[in-house]
């Protein structure tokens, strides 16, 4: 940039770097192919089906919501897609067409434009939707084909890394040892050859998009670093309390939708704060949250309970964090 246009006087704003809303929507979905893509190779068409009609359903409920509130209609703007495309690596492959149908209405109607559209909802719509989805219907939300039935199998049902220990937990209350627990290698947890919804399994896809998003500058470091650095040091604390009864850490960050959540769905301009130290705090309450959820709660996964309870918390984080203007004293109106 030259300094001639540095030093013109105008109205704000000053300096423009060249964002808009389709260019980081576009960027966003672009960084999630890997995962999706890598989805459809371990769980074959049906994840293609769901990925493509979640995406179909969130732009065709956007622009009917739209129309319907008299608003410019601006479906191809990229919000729409990112929210299909999120709800649909949310969801097992095999879900049923019609859970796609009301996963993408919760999330465009209630979880977006009952708060007033792009901008003014104060949570992630893909992760509304989620945990509607999940309380709702939890037998077809937990429901995972195994990646095996590329090799030519049946699609049979397989329960997640996470489920398995869940259900150890829940039945044998005494003399637990989940290290007897059959569970996927390291190698396989991070290419994703094991349970689990289409767009979390692959760990090396997902990283390869984070990665992405940090180079182009959409996201920064601050959340998806607090995020996993949090669950870790404190599945690590319980590892080491009771390594029977608890997973190690590295089980834990490379299982579930952490990664998912960390990189693609806490980052969320909307519903995260805007501060770095606010950051920092949203991301390790996150992390925090999703591990105590997985390990004292009914659920064996946290990861979307937890950044929707820190989605409400984002006004109060900001609240605190936030510089006060020159003058002003906290506390007074």
């Amino acid at each position: 940039m030259s300094d001639e246009r540095l030093l013109t006087l105008s109205s704000s704003p000053h300096i423009r770097d060249g964002s808009s809303v389709p260019k980081v929507m576009h960027t966003v979905v672009l960084a999630l192919v890997p995962g999706a893509a890598m989805g459809v190779y371990l769980f074959g068409m049906p994840a293609l089906v769901t990925i493509l009609l979640a995406i179909a359903s969130c732009m065709g409920l956007e622009a009917w919501m739209q129309w319907l509130t008299g608003r410019k209609i601006t479906v191809f703007d990229g919000s729409a897609i990112l929210t299909g495309l999120l709800l649909a690596m949310n969801l097992p492959s095999s879900a049923p067409w019609w859970l796609t149908i009301i996963g993408s209405l919760v999330a465009i109607v209630i979880g977006k434009h009952l708060y007033g559209g792009l901008g003014q909802n104060i949570f992630n719509p893909a992760l509304v939707a989620r945990v509607f989805l999940l309380i709702s219907w939890p037998v077809q939300m937990t429901s995972f084909p195994s990646p095996k039935a590329l090799a030519g199998a049946d699609a049979v049902s397989s329960a997640t890394p996470l489920t398995a220990i869940k259900m150890e937990l829940m039945s044998h209350k005494a003399n637990i040892d989940i290290t007897q627990l059959p569970q996927p290698s390291t190698f396989d947890l991070i290419l994703g050859v094991h349970g689990g919804s289409l767009g979390e399994v692959s760990i090396i896809a997902l990283l390869i998009g984070g990665l992405y998003l940090l180079y182009k500058k959409i996201i920064t470091w601050h959340i998806p670093v607090s995020f996993i650095g949090t669950a870790l040091v404190f599945s690590a604390i319980m590892w080491l309390v009771d390594p029977m009864k608890y997973a190690n850490p590295i089980f834990h960050v490379l299982t579930g939708g952490l990664i998912l959540g960390a990189f693609f769905m806490a980052t969320d301009y909307v519903t995260s704060p805007v501060t770095n130290k606010g950051m920092l705090i949203f991301g390790a309450g996150c992390g925090f949250l999703t591990i105590l959820i997985r390990l004292f709660g009914g659920y064996p996964e946290g990861v979307s309970f937890a950044i929707l309870l820190m989605n409400l918390a984002t006004p109060l984080i900001d609240k605190l964090v936030t510089p006060s203007k020159y003058g002003e004293v906290k506390g007074n109106g």
